[in-house]
């Protein structure tokens, strides 16, 4: 069954989230009167005169206000859903790699975290006609096609099966022709299903084409898990193997991972003899992205651990760093393009490590940027330098660590100084979670939050 059909409302991503329906989408500003842009445009030529880059943590006046930059994005696109989703990722699709032109789709599957009592989500969502950013000279140029060509504004198609409690993590993969979707439940139990058939119906006509008032469905269709497995307690560690096709590796806060291996009827093999090296719960997760049988993990217990799946469980933790970060280590990324860990904590503080010297327990570069815990880091798929991270001060920031080595000190900016590293900062969502880079759209960025979803391109990458 359908749900009722709600309208998805597009407008350009910046602060108006509070205002927005459940499923909304935003993009382009709205026009308004004559009047009204004659004096927009006065107002705007006075705050250009008096506008000022601004830092986190810098104190502000109470005659003054951040003011989302256009100049700084190439794309910048929010969204909603009618609870938050506090985990997700990109789902491949057979668009194409390394696409740049305009309009944008993209593939998400995300988990809910709905209030108490509600039923939550397993949502399988579809961004298309998502436009690159207008800058103020093509806004005067173009704002009369614009306004009759209502059908080029953003829209988002949604295909929700229902879960059993709250997603804790969302992970995805292809395993041959089918996509495939993991999730890490409060109940203890992680399911693995086929998202072939909410693929289907996001991509049907009636859910993607849209009207000139921008509606679009949002499915409900009934499904199962292709497979579950219960752990003794729940977790959020989950990654699938980008090697070795269909093995996934599920960690919990009992500070158990358990190995997944496909078989040949579309099942799994989960093994009963868990890794359990770590003392306190398993916070991340991470394959190695060029050794089938080499996995990476990170806990409370403040260590990260790499392990060979194929020794005994009592013997397959092969590198221990026990002291790692000065708290509770949240997060990891595998890098792609070198031997490097990135690595983010309870104390802030990023850490990058050299998987070659990781015995030594020194890590090759260390960042204090973030007021708050590190909640997501994610290295750019296709540079060896470039990573993303998110806080619990509510920004994203993009990094290069090319940059740091050419540099003697911070960046100065104005009065306040910035790691040499640091590209660019994202801000705008509350209680940010993840973030992921779009593996088939360089630059492009999804972040998580309890007020939405975030989708940009920033001129930095």
């Amino acid at each position: 069954m359908d749900r009722e059909e709600e309208e998805i409302e597009m407008r350009e991503g910046e602060e108006e989230e509070d205002e927005m329906e459940d499923g909304d989408m935003m993009d382009e500003e709205e026009e308004d009167d004559d009047d009204d842009d004659d004096d927009e445009e006065e107002n705007e030529e006075a705050m250009d005169s008096k506008k000022e880059v601004y830092l986190p943590g810098k104190p502000m006046g109470e005659d003054e206000e951040l003011v989302y930059d256009s100049t700084a994005y190439h794309l910048y696109h929010a969204a909603q859903t009618e609870a938050p989703c506090l985990s997700f990722d990109i789902v491949r699709d057979a668009l194409g790699d390394d696409r740049s032109s305009y309009p944008m789709t993209a593939y998400i599957a995300a988990g809910t975290q709905a209030e108490t009592g509600k039923q939550n989500h397993l949502l399988l969502m579809k961004m298309h006609g998502m436009e690159r950013t207008k800058q103020k000279a093509e806004d005067e140029e173009d704002s009369e096609s614009d306004s009759d060509d209502e059908e080029a504004t953003a829209s988002m198609s949604i295909c929700s099966v229902k879960h059993t409690g709250v997603v804790n993590r969302v992970r995805s993969t292809c395993i041959g022709e089918r996509q495939v979707v993991a999730t890490w439940a409060e109940t203890g139990n992680v399911h693995v299903w086929d998202a072939t058939a909410m693929l289907q119906r996001v991509d049907s006509p009636v859910a993607s084409g849209g009207s000139k008032k921008n509606r679009a469905n949002v499915h409900d269709l009934a499904a199962s898990p292709l497979f579950s497995f219960h752990h003794q307690r729940e977790g959020f560690a989950l990654d699938w193997s980008a090697v070795k096709a269909g093995r996934l590796a599920s960690g919990d806060c009992l500070h158990h991972i358990h190995i997944w291996d496909p078989r040949d009827d579309g099942r799994w093999n989960v093994n009963q003899h868990a890794l359990s090296n770590h003392t306190s719960s398993v916070e991340d997760i991470q394959w190695s992205p060029s050794e089938a049988n080499v996995v990476a993990s990170c806990s409370s217990d403040k260590s990260i651990r790499v392990w060979d799946v194929r020794a005994k469980a009592s013997k397959a933790c092969m590198i221990t760093v026990e002291s790692a970060h000065s708290a509770d280590v949240n997060v990891l990324s595998w890098n792609k393009k070198a031997p490097f860990i990135v690595s983010g904590g309870d104390d802030g503080y990023l850490k990058t490590w050299d998987l070659r010297q990781l015995r030594s327990g020194q890590s090759i570069a260390e960042i204090k940027h973030h007021d708050g815990a590190i909640t997501s880091v994610e290295w750019l798929p296709s540079e060896s330098s470039v990573f993303a991270s998110s806080g619990a001060d509510n920004q994203v920031v993009q990094w290069d660590l090319s940059l740091e080595a050419d540099a003697e000190a911070g960046k100065t900016l104005g009065s306040d100084t910035v790691p040499p590293a640091l590209l660019f900062i994202h801000q705008g969502q509350k209680d940010l979670k993840e973030v992921h880079w779009h593996p088939q759209i360089p630059g492009l960025m999804v972040s998580t939050a309890a007020s939405g979803f975030n989708v940009f391109r920033t001129i930095s990458v």
